[in-house]
């Protein structure tokens, strides 16, 4: 069933003693705001936790099959459109001897229409899939925006012993010390907040469905209870805030709507989500807007 409403939807989440982000680029640190100092969380991370729920539930079946996972090539998914739908004749090597296609555009629209029957991520965040084998472009219905922290945070740098090294050679040069110091980098407490969108004509082009709505919302919920690693520490979804147009259009400007909810911290130095206050505001909620607290 196609969606008949616009959503649009805040997400509260917070991390402690861990590092919700890290980015590749400056070692692996927790992203901050170079200039403001708050934590930011992009929204590739977020999706990828949304991404290893759904295939940790569904086991990676149609019509849940995730599309963007680790170690994937995609083209192969490609290949596996245009052959399930019998048209592996359109498919034929390049120079370098991977496969490309040489069908029209209806060729490539009718195997973007299997992806988005088949993927949950693509009819659900959209994929360019014009590369090698053409299964068109999709531009999704559900869109978030980076994670910021409330406030500013603080990057916490610790050294670690490992009590063992990985080579002959390494023991050597420590006459069998073993040792190996590494750095571990950590956000002592962050509260942030990402905004979402959720597009009902755009849900009608890729077939996202009511039932597709509800297993985002229960994504979102209880992602972090299932990503666990000793590098991301406690993080935990906080609150979910859902705001359900009357129409697909919507009734209201999405920014109008997230002032409703507010986040202030109580003491100077935050280290527990009960350090903060959390105020939802309906008093001046727009005709046409409901809001629904799916956690929180």
């Amino acid at each position: 069933m196609s969606l008949n409403h616009r959503y649009d939807f805040v997400l509260l989440f917070d991390v402690k003693d861990g590092n919700p982000n890290g980015d590749p680029d400056a070692g692996n640190l927790p992203r901050v705001d170079a200039e403001s100092g708050h934590g930011l969380v992009t929204d590739v991370s977020l999706k990828r936790k949304i991404r290893n729920f759904v295939g940790m539930m569904y086991a990676e079946q149609p019509p849940y099959e995730i599309y963007v996972k680790e170690k994937s090539v995609l083209n192969l998914q490609h290949v596996r459109a245009y052959k399930s739908l019998d048209m592996e004749d359109l498919l034929e090597p390049d120079k370098n001897g991977h496969l490309k296609s040489k069908g029209k555009a209806e060729d490539a629209d009718k195997a973007r229409r299997w992806m988005c029957q088949n993927f949950y991520d693509v009819r659900t965040f959209g994929a360019v899939m014009s590369t090698g084998v053409n299964c068109g472009q999709v531009r999704g219905p559900v869109q978030m925006t980076f994670g910021r922290s409330i406030d500013q945070i603080i990057v916490s740098e610790f050294a670690i012993t490992r009590m063992a090294v990985a080579t002959e050679k390494e023991a050597e040069d420590q006459s069998g010390g073993n040792r190996t110091i590494g750095r571990k980098f950590t956000v002592p407490y962050g509260l942030y907040v990402a905004h979402g969108f959720v597009s009902a004509h755009l849900a009608d082009q890729t077939g996202f469905s009511e039932e597709d709505l509800a297993l985002l919302w229960q994504s979102l919920a209880q992602m972090f209870e299932h990503d666990r690693s000793a590098a991301r520490g406690e993080m935990a979804t906080r609150g979910l805030y859902v705001f359900k147009h009357e129409s697909k259009l919507g009734n209201a400007p999405a920014y109008d709507l997230f002032k409703c909810i507010k986040a202030e911290k109580q003491v100077d130095v935050p280290r527990h989500f009960e350090d903060y206050v959390v105020t939802v505001d309906t008093s001046h909620l727009p005709s046409g807007v409901e809001l629904n607290r799916l956690v929180g």
